[in-house]
């Protein structure tokens, strides 16, 4: 499956009507970036239930701003609209397929639960 770039118009509508979506914070002017990137692709293709996307911090400042993101690249994982991983620093493809383990064997449920309980203890 190819990745798909997002910007200002899908970004939303991609984390919000997908279950599981990784995010690739990348610029074209970053070496390790431009190093991770066949990895990316690569393992994508493991993973057809799941959206691999890319945002070029260059192009889509507002997105990498808002996440605040300052060390490229960047992973992000939403899981059903949480954000369950977001780490700076590229991995190689056998600990990027571990960490796709991990994160289908949360219990999104209990996940949820424990978001709901923070939220009302703040409230």
């Amino acid at each position: 499956m190819a990745t798909l770039d997002l910007t200002q118009e899908n970004f939303e509508s991609t984390v919000l009507e997908n279950d599981f979506v990784i995010i690739d914070f990348w610029a074209p002017w970053c070496g390790p970036c431009r190093a991770f990137a066949p990895t990316y692709d690569q393992v994508s293709e493991n993973h057809p239930d799941i959206i691999f996307a890319k945002v070029n911090t260059e192009v889509e400042q507002a997105i990498a701003g808002s996440f605040q993101i300052r060390s490229i690249p960047t992973l992000m994982v939403f899981r059903e609209k949480v954000i369950v991983y977001s780490q700076p620093g590229s991995l190689p493809a056998s600990a990027l397929e571990d960490l796709i383990a991990k994160v289908r064997e949360l219990d999104m449920a209990q996940v949820h639960k424990e978001i709901a309980e923070e939220q009302a203890g703040q409230a």
